[in-house]
């Protein structure tokens, strides 16, 4: 174990990189051996601050799957992986993130309590965030509009668009059977959905999307709008799924904590899966 008094401000990552070579330092990061300030962050761009105090544990005693991006004494993040739901809607006796970080957190301390702040559909991976207490997570909840700033996602699409770049906007609403659908004469809830492509291949893109809205399965309806579901959701027109799971990943999520004012972003790496559809 390697103690650090931080004496500058800079990143998390180039802290370290003072100490050790990258390939050591995306190791260190990726298997949850740094702590700042006794909590653990795999966060590469973590901003660090003057006294802040770095520990590397190579041997930590960390049996939990989950993989967690950020955890303070009020909020906890981490990349869901896709397949997982983010808590039950109902019967289900299925493990979910939920349930993994409240088992994660009564590792710790047997009195820990967990709260939903928002969720990820089951197939897809990425950024979620959780609340320690029920007043931070009322206060993210209610300010939810107000305080998140950055919702991204990438996504991969069947097919190329024409437009490479561009914005949907439109009402979505949800039938019995739980479709959500583009609804006409202005039913339903606006949804705004801002899109730019990043890469092609022959039969696939990859694009970036920002949410202005959060509506229930917004991305996804919202690219099968355009002819162009995403890869592996078949619920929404989908016929290919050459990753053998759902084209959708949460890389970014920001907000202004209500209480502090301080800007907090999370971004969780890109699956290996999207990178190799597009090498």
């Amino acid at each position: 174990m390697n103690k650090y008094l931080v004496k500058t401000d800079s990143t998390l990552m180039e802290f370290l990189l003072n100490h050790y070579n990258k390939k050591n330092v995306k190791n260190l990061l990726k298997f949850k051996q740094v702590s700042v300030n006794g909590q653990v962050i795999s966060q590469f761009d973590y901003s660090l601050k003057r006294d802040d105090e770095i520990v590397v544990d190579r041997n930590p005693n960390n049996n939990s799957s989950l993989d967690i991006i950020y955890e303070d004494r009020e909020l906890i993040v981490i990349n869901k992986p896709a397949g997982l739901l983010s808590m039950a809607g109902g019967n289900e006796k299925e493990k979910t993130a939920y349930h993994l970080v409240g088992e994660y957190l009564k590792s710790k301390n047997k009195n820990a309590r967990v709260f939903i702040v928002h969720r990820l559909d089951k197939e897809t991976s990425g950024v979620l965030l959780f609340a320690k207490n029920e007043i931070i997570k009322n206060k993210l909840q209610n300010n939810w509009n107000d305080i998140v700033y950055k919702r991204g996602y990438l996504a991969i699409i069947e097919g190329k668009l024409k437009k490479k770049h561009g914005t949907i906007k439109n009402h979505l609403d949800e039938s019995k059977t739980q479709m959500v659908y583009i609804a006409n004469n202005g039913k339903g809830k606006l949804a705004i959905t801002n899109y730019k492509v990043l890469k092609e291949s022959r039969y696939n893109s990859l694009i970036e999307v920002f949410l202005e809205t959060g509506r229930k399965n917004q991305i996804r309806v919202h690219m099968q709008s355009l002819g162009h579901s995403i890869v592996g959701d078949k619920k929404y027109g989908a016929t290919t799924n050459p990753i053998k799971r759902m084209g959708l990943h949460s890389h970014v999520f920001a907000f202004v904590h209500p209480d502090t004012k301080a800007r907090m972003e999370f971004k969780a790496v890109v699956p290996e899966e999207f990178k190799k559809m597009f090498k």
